[in-house]
């Protein structure tokens, strides 16, 4: 399953030099996570309701381009490797104008019950996940 996202950054995005600020990469991960849940029909309010939580266990990024003030980015969101309580997600940020890649990275999420221990994860979850359906809401 893949999804992407456009995003415009803002002048709060970027640092006193004009540059995305190094930690915005992972928030911007983060909309593209929760984006392509929602695609799947499996937005994260719904992981919570059943009793599910999805921490990140381990994350890295790749920094290959600067991000300006007010460019527009694609977050692009796959999943590449799908367990019974892990999960790893793999991200390419590009500029939407000439889709150079900007960044890469990935956040590996483990599947936890309401109690905080490591729990399957739902098979409805995991049957949505392992669609290759891919989606944008890039107009």
């Amino acid at each position: 399953m893949a999804h992407r996202h456009l995003h415009r950054i803002i002048f709060g995005d970027v640092d006193p030099m004009g540059y995305a600020y190094y930690a915005n990469y992972f928030r911007w991960f983060e909309i593209g996570r929760a984006e392509l849940m929602r695609q799947a029909g499996y937005p994260y309010r719904r992981l919570e309701d059943n009793g599910f939580h999805f921490p990140v266990t381990q994350t890295g990024c790749r920094y290959l381009r600067p991000i300006q003030y007010d460019d527009q980015i694609v977050i692009e969101t796959t999943i590449s490797d799908l367990g019974r309580v892990r999960i790893r997600f793999d991200y390419r940020i590009l500029r939407l104008e000439d889709d150079a890649v900007l960044a890469e990275g990935f956040t590996v999420h483990a599947c936890l019950d309401a109690a905080g221990r490591m729990a399957r994860m739902p098979t409805d979850l995991s049957d949505r996940l392992s669609d290759d359906e891919n989606g944008s809401d890039i107009g």
